[in-house]
């Protein structure tokens, strides 16, 4: 093996480029249009571009693909995780064109790809599963017949696939055709396979997930398992091993019946067997049969580079280690920085600073780990998955990993568009998860009172802050000593302040019905501002100024330590515009996307909640509402458009006097 083309891209793609220099072997990067300056291109031997800008025109492009690998000279392929990493046709077809398959054997993906199929070979060695149907009648009275022997709630699952597309949760019966209909078009949408099946639902469980690697010479051993129970619409942001609830012996169990599995599909590779535990009794979920994106926690855990084995593997080598020879050190935990707000929508966008935490290190054992594919400058497109990047902590204890990882993140500076940094801060230090006790409806429990958590932060760092931002960054809204007013918008809170300059870095500033206090702020060498405020308190503030498509108001991001904020510069707009804050008068595009609706038209009364226009944003759809009772303005959108972030959508007036819409 000389030559690696990698299927993918992103944080994967620099990952593999990482293990394959380390060895010797040379990489060949693939990028799609949006993708053509992107770090994994950089870094690769060579590169090729495959053209277009969305998936199915890109990186699913199983003929470009195998184009790419005969331009240069290519002679293994290494998909990754994603795209069609899990796919046996590409797998096949790459064998067939004389390629190293850096992946299981075809047959094995055949086997384990499908959740019904996978069950079946784990029945049949005595791996324990959940009551369920997956047969070939997929009507739905078959559905409801068999429903009823298994007993509600229960999980209704695309038979293709994962991500949590085509996953629905049902109470009772009345609610089992709509969860059908929704899950089966799902399903049909986003893997081509509308094939269904149900289980019985565990209301609290644990996900926990096995590691898993094979040889081509029969070898299978596990490397212990991982907790990924902290998870949003069914995709985890919080993985972190050993579990908090896995003991020895059952650590031993769970792995025997992996590796049973693994065995049984003729394996090769890495491989992930998925359990929901409940107690001490667990139930298999699916195996997915590729590397994990949470595969580094383990690789600190144990020491090894998992990449470089799938390698040794491909090449026909021989596992290193037997079973009796795993060693499992101290504790990891790894997080997943998205470009999502609190509220887990997806965001996309520029990053306009990128600095991470001191001391980390990138794809390398390290107490502290950031694999990522960002840099300043680069664009979260609306094409592919809202994920920046991994933060991974290795630490002698539990506690200690979960201290550090919270500082790391607290020094990691990601700004220009809304991410999850400070939700992830939030949820390391609830009690529930520090107890080792967050199971997966620890987010749809808890969800609330951490955004609640977040904003009062906010509020408490931010009202101080966020006027240094603004007379730091943006001097010429003081253009001479008088007192001029300052009036800044944050969620739906307006500060209305009386800024007075006392020199070319001091203001006094007064709240409305407030006396007057100092503030000072310098600009220090790497770009961070020193605000000085009442009592000679000084604090770091980072802020750029984020441009607002189609808004007259000055936007900034703001961050200080783990607390990240959004304020907007009204001053200059008329009071009644501004007080609005974007509610009543106008409805403004959160992130990039594409309009796919427009519910809404001119003179037609809107009521608060009510849909107005819908963007489909990393194949993800939005509906947007008004905050408030309305009436349309104006439509300044179009069907199909491109809009950016802050753009007016919508002008709204207020309803009649009295009139309800």
């Amino acid at each position: 093996m000389k030559r690696i083309l990698i299927a993918n891209r992103g944080e994967i793609a620099r990952r593999v480029i990482a293990t394959a220099r380390g060895m010797g072997i040379e990489t060949v990067a693939v990028y799609s249009d949006p993708d053509a300056d992107a770090l994994h291109v950089r870094e690769a031997t060579l590169a090729f571009a495959l053209g277009g800008s969305a998936s199915a025109d890109s990186y699913l492009r199983v003929d470009r693909l195998l184009e790419a690998a005969r331009a240069t000279g290519a002679d293994a392929v290494h998909p990754g995780y994603g795209f069609l990493s899990e796919d046996a046709g590409f797998a096949q077809a790459v064998q067939d064109a004389g390629l190293i398959w850096i992946g299981p054997p075809p047959a094995a993906i055949r086997a384990l790809g499908s959740k019904s199929a996978a069950k079946a070979l784990a029945q049949a060695h005595d791996v324990p599963c959940l009551p369920g149907y997956a047969g070939d009648d997929q009507s739905d009275a078959r559905f409801a017949d068999e429903a009823a022997r298994i007993g509600y709630p229960l999980m209704v699952k695309a038979v293709a696939g994962g991500g949590g597309r085509g996953m629905r949760l049902v109470r009772e019966a009345a609610q089992l055709p709509g969860a059908l209909s929704s899950a089966r078009a799902e399903a049909l949408a986003g893997f081509g396979n509308g094939d269904l099946l149900i289980e019985r639902a565990l209301l609290a469980p644990r996900h926990v997930e096995v590691q898993v690697f094979a040889d081509a010479h029969g070898q299978v051993i596990h490397l212990g398992e991982r907790d990924c129970s902290v998870q949003r619409r069914h995709q985890k942001i919080i993985e972190e091993a050993p579990s908090p609830a896995v003991d020895p012996a059952l650590r031993q169990r769970l792995g025997e019946c992996a590796v049973a599995l693994a065995r049984a599909a003729g394996y090769v590779g890495a491989g992930t067997v998925e359990f929901l535990l409940d107690g001490e009794a667990f139930f298999l979920m699916e195996m997915n049969t590729r590397l994990q994106v949470e595969h580094p926690v383990t690789e600190a855990l144990t020491g090894l580079d998992l990449v470089e084995w799938q390698i040794r593997a491909a090449r026909g080598e021989p596992l290193p280690l037997r079973q009796d020879d795993v060693r499992l050190h101290g504790h990891a935990i790894e997080v997943r920085l998205c470009a999502e707000d609190e509220h887990f929508t997806p965001h996309t966008g520029r990053v306009l600073h990128w600095q991470p935490p001191p001391h980390a290190a990138e794809f390398a054992r390290a107490p502290l780990r950031l694999d990522h594919a960002v840099q300043t400058g680069t664009e979260v497109t609306p094409h592919y998955d809202a994920m920046l990047g991994k933060l991974i902590v290795h630490a002698d204890t539990r506690d200690a990993a979960i201290h550090q990882l919270v500082t790391a993140l607290g020094q990691l500076e990601v700004l220009g568009l809304p991410t999850n940094r400070a939700f992830l801060a939030k949820c390391l230090r609830h009690p529930q998860f520090r107890a080792g006790q967050a199971l997966i409806p620890f987010l749809t429990t808890h969800g609330d009172e951490l955004r609640q958590l977040l904003q009062m932060e906010e509020h408490s760092a931010l009202d101080p802050l966020a006027p240094a931002a603004v007379l730091a960054c943006n001097p010429h809204a003081l253009v001479c000593r008088f007192a001029l007013p300052l009036r800044l918008t944050h969620r739906d809170r307006q500060l209305d302040l009386t800024v007075q300059a006392v020199s070319g870095a001091a203001w006094s500033v007064a709240r409305t019905g407030e006396p007057a206090t100092p503030l000072a702020v310098s600009t220090q060498a790497d770009g961070s501002l020193a605000v000085t405020t009442a009592g000679g308190v000084r604090q770091r503030l980072r802020a750029v100024r984020v441009p607002a498509a189609g808004s007259g108001a000055e936007r900034w991001h703001l961050q200080y330590g783990a607390v990240d904020g959004w304020v907007e510069d009204r001053s200059f707009e008329p009071a009644a515009t501004a007080g609005a804050s974007g509610g009543a008068s106008e409805l403004r595009a959160p992130f990039n996307g594409k309009v796919v609706r427009i519910a809404a038209q001119a003179g037609q009364p809107l009521a608060a909640g009510e849909p107005a226009v819908v963007i489909e944003s990393m194949k993800l759809e939005h509906s947007l509402t008004t905050r408030a009772d309305a009436v349309v303005a104006e439509v300044l959108v179009s069907l199909g458009q491109q809009v950016a972030p802050g753009q007016v959508l919508l002008r709204l007036a207020p309803p009649p006097d009295g009139a309800k819409p």
